[in-house]
């Protein structure tokens, strides 16, 4: 089972309150929607994709959690990002394919992003008005971690852009 499968059989409430259900004990589909408030048919549907997913076995025909397969899963590797594997675990992090994830809270770190982002998204020297530094940040933001005002206060803060009279330079 991938990661992938796996977020994908628990995307539903109903599918999470029944597997849920299964690993603090419930042994059938009686006891699930009992414990649920389900409809039996819910709770039948939900089981049956459990079990398609690999997530729930039904070993002597009782429902439990197929653990073997969540540690399968958990050990799977993290999907490949536009970091290098040679490159700074920060950003292997903090960037997935080109947009931002999350910001570190730990300034060093934050500081190490924000100057990733200024060398990939600026030329040292070239001037920029306000809305091109914003379109060259919005691409950053893509995943919602961020938003492009606030990367671009953080850059100014961090003095990796100046601003005289609107107008950007990365120095």
């Amino acid at each position: 089972m991938t990661a992938d499968a796996l977020a994908g059989a628990l995307a539903d409430d109903g599918r999470r309150r029944v597997f849920a259900a299964i690993v603090l004990g419930a042994r059938d589909a009686a006891q699930i929607t009992q414990r649920t408030g389900l409809p039996a048919r819910t709770v039948l549907t939900a089981t049956r994709r459990l079990a398609d997913a690999g997530l729930v076995t039904g070993p002597d025909g009782g429902l439990a959690a197929d653990e073997e397969s969540l540690r399968a899963a958990a050990r799977e590797r993290r999907p490949a990002d536009d970091a290098a594997p040679g490159d700074d675990p920060v950003l292997r992090t903090f960037v997935r394919d080109g947009a931002l994830v999350g910001m570190p809270a730990q300034l060093t770190r934050r500081r190490m992003l924000l100057a990733h982002i200024a060398e990939r998204s600026f030329e040292p020297g070239t001037r920029y008005a306000e809305q091109a530094v914003d379109e060259a940040l919005k691409p950053w933001c893509a995943a919602g971690a961020s938003d492009h005002a606030t990367l671009r206060r953080y850059l100014v803060d961090e003095r990796l852009l100046t601003r005289e009279h609107g107008i950007y330079q990365r120095g």
